[in-house]
């Protein structure tokens, strides 16, 4: 059974545990990078829960669109392919350190039961971001200033809860300033998932609604 196999049964059985268990939330969120080098941002306000973060130049490598159900299912494809590169399997045989977060963006579909568009991502380490390997079937994507609103929560992610958090979002920055911003910036509906944790880790799970947006000068 090869590797990649195995990390999807991995996968598969600690959130089906999680499910059975009922452990969705935490109270407390650890910070999200004290393991892996995470992207960096400078928070520019702290709301009523959200935050508006600007990210800095960074660069990522990403899946062409999945076309899913699930939100679930498409993360483990994208992560399964996005794993393979970073152990090597990119156009330079370069094996490349881990990161957080996974982000999976999504594109959702105009009804129920009808595929959406998942891109699932992994940003490049810093010292790898001059030069980063390209690979077949990947896009390497670099990033200028971005902003995001983000909204935090625990637990496992599922193709419930994610609806449910990036609502929330979108209903705590309704009435802000930034509201504009983002509506000029891309479809409404469309949002990202950041993912801090492997799935092994059952609790102090840190998840993140981003819904990225630029500022006009």
């Amino acid at each position: 059974m090869g590797v990649t196999t195995t990390m999807k049964i991995s996968l598969f059985l600690s959130v089906f545990a999680v499910s059975i268990l009922g452990i969705y939330s935490e109270v407390n969120f650890p910070a999200p990078c004290k393991q892996f080098e995470c992207p960096v941002y400078d928070v520019i306000e702290d709301g009523k829960d959200y935050q508006i973060r600007r990210y800095n130049s960074s660069v990522w490598v990403s899946t062409p669109p999945i076309q899913q159900i699930s939100i679930v299912t498409a993360t483990t494809t994208g992560f399964t392919s996005l794993f393979n590169y970073k152990k090597g399997n990119n156009d330079y045989k370069q094996k490349i350190e881990m990161t957080a977060p996974v982000l999976s963006e999504v594109l959702p579909s105009d009804g129920p039961f009808i595929k959406s568009s998942f891109i699932v991502s992994f940003n490049i380490p810093k010292k790898n971001q001059a030069n980063p390997p390209p690979a077949k079937g990947l896009q390497v994507q670099k990033w200028k200033n971005v902003y995001a609103a983000v909204r935090q929560f625990g637990g496992y992610v599922n193709d419930k809860n994610v609806v449910e958090q990036a609502a929330a979002l979108k209903d705590s920055i309704n009435d802000t300033k930034w509201l504009s911003a983002i509506q000029k910036s891309h479809k409404a509906s469309n949002f990202s998932v950041a993912q801090y944790n492997n799935p092994f880790q059952l609790f102090n799970r840190v998840n993140e609604i981003w819904i990225l947006f630029n500022l006009e000068n």
